[in-house]
């Protein structure tokens, strides 16, 4: 039988990392707090906990006491974004939260299924300012070179900025994924052409995480730190498409050490739209795990209906920043309980 976390050895194997941490988030209060930023709590129970397709949520239910009316069912949430920005749209102005989330399924070196994400959101803030501000947030709490898996990082360097279609084009020989415009059979056919045959039953998405997993992950964010940027627009999530190119979204990831450190949105605002990817998102997590999952989130829409201000907001991973900062080969070093 494994020892448990508790025990005073393996508590005392992780207790410079875990100090470490709890500097990390002094440190991160006193940086947000100093830029005007109010620190928040959002629920963790939610009617709603996402809007990501391919993350699983924890599904509980809630019993009225004494049977005091019919229970409903709740998640615990994968993000605290929906809520973040039902505050924006009441007028908050700049927040953060370290906010405590769940995720099924995921467990790994770099994953739990319980663990914290750091969320920010400034309204008025643009795109290309909110990855100004990321970078010097990592500065201001990471020491000036960071190492994971054998990858060293030099924070002193400028963070690259890679669109998503420079990215494909010269780790993907030259495969023009903006021009596919999420339509699998041009894909499919860029792909053989650049010397990456598609698999049997292989769809847009399949295809697109492929690569970028195989071949366009594995080079970026190495010797420097990368903002993966302009992300396709059947990526967008919760982000505006591109002015300029709608093909494309305003979307970017950060990856630091080789890690996908933060995921970030130029959010979009308008209720019909977003309305309708929740229900094409609802739809295509039930065709591909059966279950019923969860309604649109309502509620939500009406904020953005009432109006969300333009906004810049970025989810980043508390726990791998840990690691980071304090040299830990795995999430278990950070986190005072694992699982």
């Amino acid at each position: 039988m494994p020892t448990p976390p508790w025990m005073p050895e393996r508590l005392a194997a992780r207790l410079p990392f875990l100090r470490r941490r709890a500097e990390l988030t002094a440190a991160t209060r006193r940086f947000f707090t100093g830029r005007g930023y109010l620190e928040v709590e959002t629920p963790c129970l939610v009617p709603a906990p996402g809007a990501e397709v391919h993350i699983r949520a924890f599904e509980t239910r809630f019993v009225p006491h004494l049977g005091a009316g019919e229970g409903r069912t709740l998640w615990l949430r994968t993000s605290p974004e929906l809520a973040i920005k039902r505050l924006l749209a009441g007028g908050s102005g700049p927040v953060f939260e370290l906010a405590r989330v769940w995720r099924n399924g995921e467990m790994s070196a770099r994953h739990a299924p319980e663990f914290t994400m750091l969320e920010w959101y400034r309204p008025g803030l643009s795109f290309e300012g909110l990855m100004e501000e990321t970078e010097t947030f990592i500065r201001a709490v990471c020491p000036p070179a960071v190492e994971h898996g054998g990858l060293r990082t030099d924070l002193t360097l400028p963070f690259e900025r890679l669109t998503m279609q420079e990215a494909f084009a010269r780790h993907c020989n030259g495969l023009d994924l903006l021009g596919t415009e999420g339509d699998t059979d041009r894909l499919r056919n860029a792909a053989a052409a650049a010397g990456f045959p598609p698999r049997e039953g292989e769809g847009w998405e399949d295809l697109f995480f492929r690569l970028l997993l195989e071949r366009v992950e594995p080079a970026i964010g190495r010797d420097r730190a990368t903002f993966l940027t302009h992300w396709p627009a059947p990526q967008a999530a919760l982000a505006r498409r591109d002015p300029a190119d709608p093909r494309a979204a305003l979307r970017f990831e950060l990856f630091v050490a080789g890690i996908e450190l933060a995921n970030a949105f130029d959010e979009l605002t308008d209720a019909a739209e977003q309305r309708e990817r929740f229900r094409e998102a609802n739809e295509e997590r039930r065709r591909l795990t059966g279950e019923h999952g969860w309604e649109v989130d309502e509620d939500f829409c009406a904020a953005l209906e009432h109006g969300l201000p333009p906004t810049a907001g970025i989810a980043l991973g508390f726990d791998r920043l840990a690691m980071l900062a304090a040299g830990a080969r795995s999430i278990e070093d950070v986190l005072w309980l694992p699982l």
